[in-house]
This record gives C-alpha cells, sequence and structure tokens, in this order.
C-alpha cells in the first residue's frame, strides 16, 4: 500500500492523476494538498473523498505545515504538480511564478527532507517533480525533438521558473541524497482542464459563440498528449523509474495550434450535426444555426517571446519504463470535447477567472493576448 501526497491535486493533470491512480490502484492512501488557486476545482474530485482520499487546503511554501502532514499521513511518495502554469499569465505578472514555483518547490523539498532524512531509511519513497517541455526553449523545423540530454533555455518567466525548480530538486538529490525523479511532459489535453488553455478555451468559446483567438500565423507547433497517457506515464515512473532520473514524456503527435482549432471546429460541427438537441442547449454557438465554426477564428497579435516549436522524444521512457502513449489524437480530442459538451456546470464556473484575449498586457504598446497557451 502506497500513502501519496499529490500537491496540486485539485487542477487539471493533479485531478486526472489522482483520478486515474485511484481507479488502478484503490487500496492506496492518497492525500491531496492544494491552495485551491483559480485553476483548482474541488468538485472535481468530490465524489473520491473517503477512505482513500483526503483533501487538504494549504500552502506547499509552508515548510512546517507540509513537514506535519508528510508525518501524520506516513507518506512515502510525493508527486508534485502543484504550479502556476499559464504562459500569458507569466509574462503579465511573474512574481507568483518566482514565489510558487521557485520557493514553493524548495519549502516543499525542505519539508520532505526533514522528515524522510531523518532517523532510519526503512521505507522505500519517492519525491516525482512534475516539469514541463518549456524549460528546453523553442525548436526550429527541421531541429531534432528535446530529449533529456537538451540543455536548458527557458524563454517565458513560466518555462524559466519551472527550469530553477527542476535544478533545485536534482541537486537535493545529488547532495542530500533525497529519492527523486523528474518528468518534462509535452501539452496536455483532456477533461479538468481549466478554460483558458488553447483546447479548453477553444471548446468552450465555441460553444458560447465567442471569438477563437490564434496567436500569430497559427503555426506555433506543439506535441499533444493525452492526460490519462501522461497519469500513466508519471505512474510508470513511479513504480520503475530510477532515482535521480530524467524521463521525457510525449503524445507523438506535432500539431500546429490554427490546425488544431480547425479540428476542434470540424469536430463540433459534427457534433451539433448528429445532436439537434445542442442547438437548444448552446443556442450561440454558430453551428446552431448551421453556420461553420470556424467563422469565430481570429489571429491576434503574437505573445512576446513565443516558442515557435516543442517535440519530445520519448525513446527512454519507452526503453526503460516501457511506456507508449495510448490514446491517438483524434480519439482523445473526440473524448475531450464530448466532456466539455457534458460538463458545462464545470467549465462555467472558470468562465470569470479565466484570462480572454487582450486582457494581459505588457504595456499599451505590447499585447500579450490569452490564446494558444501551454
Amino acid at each position: 500500500m502506497r500513502r501519496l501526497l499529490v500537491t496540486g491535486g485539485a487542477g487539471f493533470i493533479g485531478t486526472n492523476f489522482v483520478r486515474h491512480w485511484l481507479q488502478s490502484r484503490p487500496e492506496d492512501r492518497v492525500v491531496v494538498l492544494d491552495i485551491m488557486s483559480y485553476a483548482a476545482n474541488p468538485q472535481s474530485l468530490a465524489d473520491l473523498q473517503g477512505r482513500s482520499l483526503r483533501l487538504v487546503r494549504g500552502d506547499i511554501r509552508d515548510q512546517e505545515a507540509v513537514a506535519a502532514l508528510l508525518r501524520a499521513e506516513g507518506i512515502d511518495t510525493v508527486v508534485h504538480f502543484a504550479a502556476e502554469s499559464h504562459v500569458d499569465r507569466s509574462i503579465e505578472g511573474p512574481d507568483a511564478f518566482i514565489d510558487t514555483n521557485i520557493v514553493g518547490t524548495h519549502a516543499l523539498l525542505k519539508a520532505v527532507r526533514s522528515v524522510w532524512l531523518a532517523g532510519e531509511r526503512t521505507v522505500e519513497r519517492r519525491f516525482h517533480h512534475v516539469s514541463t517541455d518549456e524549460v528546453y526553449g523553442s525548436l526550429e523545423p527541421q531541429d531534432a525533438p528535446f530529449n533529456e540530454a537538451t540543455p536548458f533555455a527557458p524563454n517565458s518567466p513560466y518555462s524559466a521558473s519551472k527550469a530553477a525548480s527542476d535544478h533545485l530538486v536534482r541537486a537535493y538529490h545529488r547532495t542530500y541524497g533525497l529519492p527523486v525523479t523528474i518528468s518534462h511532459c509535452s501539452n496536455n489535453y483532456g477533461p479538468y482542464q481549466f478554460p483558458e488553455k488553447l483546447i479548453a478555451l477553444t471548446a468552450t468559446h465555441a460553444l458560447l459563440g465567442r471569438d477563437l483567438p490564434v496567436y500569430g500565423d497559427g503555426r506555433h507547433v506543439r506535441d499533444w498528449l493525452y492526460v490519462e497517457d501522461h497519469c500513466r506515464a508519471i505512474g510508470a515512473i513511479l513504480d520503475r523509474g530510477r532515482p535521480g532520473e530524467t524521463y521525457d514524456i510525449g503524445g507523438g503527435t506535432e500539431l500546429g495550434n490554427l490546425e488544431i482549432v480547425e479540428i476542434l471546429c470540424e469536430r463540433i460541427d459534427r457534433l451539433f450535426d448528429r445532436d439537434p438537441e445542442l442547438a437548444r442547449r448552446f443556442p450561440d454557438a454558430p453551428a446552431a444555426r448551421g453556420v461553420h465554426t470556424a467563422s469565430l477564428i481570429r489571429h491576434v497579435a503574437d505573445r512576446p517571446g513565443h516558442d515557435r516549436r516543442y517535440a519530445i522524444d520519448a525513446a527512454k521512457a519507452a526503453r526503460e519504463l516501457g511506456f507508449s502513449p495510448a490514446m491517438s489524437f483524434r480519439d482523445g480530442i473526440d473524448r475531450t470535447l464530448r466532456w466539455y459538451v457534458d460538463n458545462e456546470h464545470w467549465w462555467r464556473r472558470g468562465q470569470a477567472d479565466a484570462v480572454p484575449p487582450g486582457r494581459a498586457r505588457l504595456s499599451r504598446e505590447s499585447p500579450a493576448r490569452a490564446a494558444a497557451g501551454h
């Protein structure tokens, strides 16, 4: 029986991980620690709370409280998702990213070290740090994908803060012997994603008849990973990953942002054609009037420092962990879109807090519009 602490477990990937873990390993105990910021929703886990799941509202920066929680729950595994993660918000206000992603991760590491490395080490433990491919910077079209040996070259306050936290985690392994692993994932999509990231924003805006903003020419390429595949990869790292190692997790699907939006528009049109009830539920959607959803696409000024391409070589994860993505992009998009259609009550809650196009600004002359983010 494992006893996990999942930081940021009420956010997008954290929620999916907790649900995946308890579905596949119901005998384990999971404690979620989340500050419940704008992007978290405790209702995403409400049906799981009980013997196997405890939800704690708290701050990873509170070292003493975290240490007390580790002791009280006998935690042997930490999965660290908690982070500020939206690039546009990091451009508008980088301080929160430094505070949460760097200072917060360091406080968490200190708490774990104070509990796990004191006295006898009789239980196998693991601290897994969830990071991003954005720490590697930007690729040109002809460049080989990122791998674990690619030098860090972050280009946004968000990616710089994640790179710094990666270095801290690695240092705590090399210096103090903390049993850590690190993963860098590509762009995730799927259920429970806050409606300001590209796919979630496009799906919800299309249903509400709002503009679908696309940065610049829309040819910024990302490697897309269905969130459940990412959760499976983290499970494989916890089970078979070697302490001190880093694993890059990708979806094997490189697509441009404009292409993603066009695929979603086509899928939404098809849904409305097949289900006349949707026109009643979402009367403001163009598809409710027989108009193509793609008519909502609007190209907006590119954001500063926008990385052109991300791609991941996940050969190490395949070789050492036996992991490969199971979900095709087309199937994943259909599942994701169906979830947003069926869970309007969930994403309506986040509409007021999502960063809309034009809100995030560096100055009057340099708009940083919230469109295609990580």
